[in-house]
């Protein structure tokens, strides 16, 4: 490939916006959910069901269930996005959805897989 065609490559895929945002995971059977934020949500569903099939999922709960239920008793919904385009701090940003999240759903004990925020 030439550098000039290259370079036209690179500069189409830095249009291509991000999106941050908040997802939530379901387990139907249960009613439980999961509860949790990323900072680019492209193909964000397609990860983590890689990575709750082979069993390397960080919450211990939604694995087991996913593990003994299988995926067709999953759904998975996002439950907002924002473009990542003029943040500044998307880490914090993410931190302050999943706050928002949490305290609206109330994902954790008998209703979810989260753990409570320390405040």
């Amino acid at each position: 490939m030439d550098k000039s065609k290259r370079k036209e490559l690179q500069e189409e895929y830095k249009q291509i916006k991000t999106y941050m945002g908040a997802v939530q995971i379901t387990n139907k059977v249960s009613g439980k959910i999961y509860v949790d934020t990323f900072s680019n949500l492209k193909n964000k569903w397609f990860t983590l069901q890689m990575q709750l099939d082979m069993g390397r999922f960080a919450n211990a709960g939604l694995q087991k269930d996913w593990k003994e239920l299988g995926a067709d008793s999953f759904t998975y919904e996002v439950l907002e996005q924002k473009e990542t385009d003029d943040i500044t701090d998307i880490k914090w940003e993410c931190k302050q959805m999943l706050k928002h999240w949490l305290d609206k759903l109330q994902s954790y004990e008998d209703k979810g897989y989260n753990k409570p925020l320390l405040r």
